[in-house]
């Protein structure tokens, strides 16, 4: 009869070097899945900063004095997509141009509700020339809600003071309708309380009466 062999065991060290070889290559695997996951995240652009500019968009403001049109930039994602979600969400339907001044811009866009403030959108091109659009805002930085103006004389570079353009982004232009602009800045205006001095409260303000997206 043959001996029985007794079963053999792999020394202690063999058995330890086929653990570490097995954690290895569990480890370079969930590396691996690890690399595949973030680089398809990080190509879907989920990790810039910088929003993605907003399609081509015009928006109609139709006001007790005419109808304004506004195209607004598609490089300016924060500033025109608030923008948009407001007309959207009807925000500017009844407010009024409450502040006009024929040498310098019509402001409007007060609503009566709460709107979050966003990020100031400057850039090296960023000019408040005649007939742009731009956010109104305090003196602190990335503090526009809802409140606009519309420019009525250049007021880009030093022309009205020296920062102009690094305060207030500019976000649009008026495409059609800037003859109901400069009627609005022309009306007949009172000294306005909330800015002692200054002549700039319309006497008979001018509504929009609604805003909306066209084509």
């Amino acid at each position: 009869m043959a001996p029985k062999h007794k079963k053999k065991h792999l020394p202690p060290k063999k058995q330890q070097k086929r653990k570490s070889n097995r954690t290895t290559w569990i480890a370079i695997g969930a590396i691996a899945v690890v690399v595949i996951v973030f680089g398809a995240l990080a190509a879907s652009g989920i990790f810039n900063s910088t929003p993605a500019p907003i399609a081509p968009t015009k928006v109609l403001l139709q006001t007790t004095a005419g109808d304004i049109t506004i195209d607004l930039r598609t490089d300016k994602p924060i500033t025109s997509g608030n923008f948009i979600n407001l007309v959207k969400e009807g925000k500017y339907d009844n407010t009024t141009f409450h502040r006009v001044m024929a040498t310098f811009m019509i402001q409007g866009g007060r609503v009566n509700s709460y709107v979050a403030q966003i990020d100031d959108e400057i850039g090296s091109d960023n000019h408040n020339t005649k007939y742009t659009i731009a956010m109104a805002k305090t003196n602190q930085p990335n503090s526009a809600t809802s409140e606009f103006f519309i420019n009525t004389v250049d007021n880009s570079g030093i022309k009205r003071y020296a920062g102009f353009d690094d305060t207030y982004t500019v976000f649009g232009t008026v495409i059609a309708g800037q003859d109901v602009v400069d009627a609005i800045a022309n009306a007949p205006v009172t000294e306005n309380p909330a800015i002692p001095g200054e002549n700039s409260l319309p006497v008979n303000p001018v509504t929009i009466i609604h805003a909306s997206i066209v084509p």
